[in-house]
């Protein structure tokens, strides 16, 4: 069942002047947020402690983490080391010496927040990681989130033309941009799971504008005539339903993976959610409006035969 008709015909792109203005407005107020606020790294960029400890009964990571809270551990990352007795806690020190001195004392003080709730614990590693690796991390993100943009507009152009990956490479940076400016706007600890989050946004986000871009091909080379107008919104109204449910399930799927999932996906599922509104929205009103903005036509996308030029020109 349809949740739209594919052959209605909404007007889309009579509100382009307004959705890409405030577009615009959403990525400076993004550069802002980032360059103002700042992003709020997580232990994964700014290094910390890591404590490794072994309980002889099973644990929950929940519960390693209240007994933690309950000392004034907080903001500690508490991960299963691949069964339910050895557990790794990752927290940043305070500045009370030197690093050595600083892992020694919040090692202790792990322990000791511990053992108060479970005897049953013993220490068997602790570390200190500084933030020149973090700062390796973080370089390395950002020259991943390029190389699959920069990938990805290159694809475009050989699938499609020139003017779908200039489309394509503009709305990646806008959801992009967009994503992380919320994030750092409200401060949201940003992390390796929300890192790998953001770069599943770039590829949903695309995919999203593949489907909307193969269906304005197919329309201009089977229509005789056309406005470009006329069939970028025909391809958004006859790709809508598509759309609407892809994002819905997507949602839902992110939604039940932040309530059941743990503390440890939460940064995940939530930039997920936040990239999937935005991808969809652009998807829509943005990708579609710079396409048409960049001139493209039917001549642009017909195939050209060598053998039979007059051929290529039949719609």
């Amino acid at each position: 069942m349809e949740i739209f008709d594919p052959h209605s015909n909404i007007d889309f792109l009579r509100w382009r002047k307004i959705s890409v203005a405030i577009s615009v407005i959403l990525i400076v107020l993004s550069i802002l947020a980032v360059t103002v606020r700042g992003l709020n790294y997580g232990l994964d960029f700014t290094g910390g402690v890591l404590v490794e400890v072994n309980y002889k009964q099973p644990v929950d990571t929940a519960e390693v983490r209240d007994a933690l809270g309950a000392a004034g551990l907080e903001n500690a990352v508490v991960q299963s080391l691949g069964g339910t007795r050895d557990i790794s806690i990752r927290l940043q020190p305070k500045n009370t010496g030197t690093a050595k001195i600083n892992a020694d004392q919040v090692a202790g003080n792990v322990l000791k927040a511990l053992q108060a709730k479970r005897p049953d614990v013993t220490l068997t590693r602790h570390d200190f990681v500084g933030p020149q690796v973090g700062a390796e991390l973080r370089n390395s993100g950002v020259i991943a989130v390029i190389v699959v943009i920069v990938g990805i507009m290159i694809y475009l152009g050989l699938r499609f033309e020139k003017r779908f990956a200039v489309a394509a490479l503009a709305s990646e940076i806008h959801d992009t941009l967009i994503t992380v400016g919320i994030l750092a706007a409200v401060q949201r600890e940003f992390d390796m799971t929300v890192l790998a989050s953001v770069l599943a946004v770039v590829g949903y986000s695309i995919n999203d504008k593949v489907v909307v871009f193969d269906r304005v091909r197919e329309i201009f080379r089977a229509t005789r005539k056309g406005e470009p107008v006329d069939v970028l919104n025909r391809a958004i109204n006859s790709t809508l339903s598509r759309t609407i449910i892809t994002a819905l399930f997507t949602a839902i799927t992110m939604a039940a993976l932040f309530f059941f999932g743990g503390p440890a996906v939460h940064g995940f599922a939530i930039t997920m959610l936040i990239g999937i509104l935005i991808g969809t929205l652009s998807s829509i009103f943005f990708a579609n409006p710079i396409l048409l903005w960049l001139g493209v036509s039917k001549k642009d996308l017909m195939p050209v035969t060598k053998e039979n030029p007059e051929l290529a020109r039949r719609p």
